[in-house]
Parts: structure tokens; C-alpha cells; sequence
């Protein structure tokens, strides 16, 4: 299957991984959703084979950082309160889930997971690859190009988005008061 035909765009897979105890994970709501299932259908083929999901492919998160992942996000999409926080997946928890749900969309939604994994491994290594072939043109050059390193620098950062406040503005015309005297 071409990437031009793929069944999820790639972008929204990638605005599904997090990074999350140092791992990149995409949680287990957002897989449900992938995959077209209900999320505790997805828990219950896990749970059914804890030998396939080690610590190292799937890990359920604390309310702590749930709450903290909930407050980066600002807008919840998990609804209201929930009984179990979700599950993290790693990369390998994902592509262990294929073997899990048995079904043709888990299959295609599996191997588009896995090219977003891997395309965002290479945005990573092209991005650490740029700053230290600039680390070392710097340090070839002497103190008259360290604008032009530092400007570099500036445009290799992602773009700081400037979001309006939440919340409501109501913008009222000012009553015009007359100054007259009532005249008796």
C-alpha cells in the first residue's frame, strides 16, 4: 500500500505518539480510535495474552501523568472521569497488537503505525545530524560567524505557535449616557 493511499494520514498518527518515560508510545484511547474498536476491547486482547505485552512494550500510566498529559493537551478527548488510566504502547506493544486483534483493519492500521514510527526516527536522526554537522562547522570558523551559526540555530527551532486565549470575550458597545440636566 503507497502512502498516498494509506488508510490513517500519517500526521494524525504522529499527533497520537507521545513520549512518555522516555519512550515514544501512543496510548491505548488513541490506538482504539485507530483502530476502529471500543478501548476496553483493546485492554481485553491484551489482557488476554500478558505474555506477548513485557514492561517494555506496554506500561499503563500513573494518574500523575495522566493528569499531566491531560493538561499539555488542554482540551481532553478522553471524556469524563474514567475508572483505569490508559495504556502506553511502545513501538514493538504495536506491533504486537497486530498478532492480538485479528482483523484486516488491525493489520493496515498496524503498518501505517509502524511507517509513522519510523518517519518520525528519521526526522530525529536528519535533525541531529544537521546540529552536529553545525557544531563542527563552528567550531572550524572564528567569532565574526557566530551570528550567522546562532541565526542557524534560531531557524532550526520548531516554530513557537501563539494560541489565543480560551475562554470567551464578550465585546459590548459602552452605554452612551446622556449629561443632560432634566429640566423641570
Amino acid at each position: 500500500m503507497s502512502e498516498q493511499h494509506s488508510i490513517i494520514p500519517l500526521e494524525r498518527i504522529a499527533e497520537s505518539i507521545y513520549v512518555i518515560r522516555g519512550h515514544k508510545v501512543i496510548l491505548s484511547t488513541h490506538l482504539a480510535e485507530l483502530y476502529d474498536v471500543e478501548p476496553r476491547v483493546l485492554v481485553q486482547a491484551v489482557k488476554r495474552n500478558p505474555e506477548r505485552f513485557p514492561k517494555d512494550f506496554m506500561f499503563q500510566l500513573t494518574r500523575e501523568e495522566f493528569n499531566d498529559l491531560k493538561s499539555q493537551i488542554v482540551i481532553s478527548s478522553w471524556g469524563g472521569m474514567r475508572r483505569a488510566t490508559p495504556y502506553a504502547f511502545t513501538e514493538q506493544g504495536v506491533a504486537m497488537l497486530s498478532s492480538v486483534l485479528n482483523s484486516k483493519r488491525a493489520i493496515l492500521v498496524n503498518v501505517e503505525i509502524m511507517r509513522a514510527f519510523v518517519h518520525l526516527r528519521q526526522i530525529l536522526t536528519s535533525h541531529s545530524n544537521l546540529a552536529q554537522r553545525l557544531a563542527e562547522l563552528e567550531s572550524k570558523y572564528d567569532e565574526q560567524f557566530k551570528v550567522v551559526f546562532d541565526a542557524i540555530r534560531e531557524l532550526m527551532e520548531p516554530p513557537q505557535v501563539k494560541r489565543p486565549p480560551i475562554g470567551f470575550r464578550v465585546k459590548e458597545r459602552r452605554a452612551r449616557y446622556a449629561t443632560r440636566t432634566m429640566r423641570r
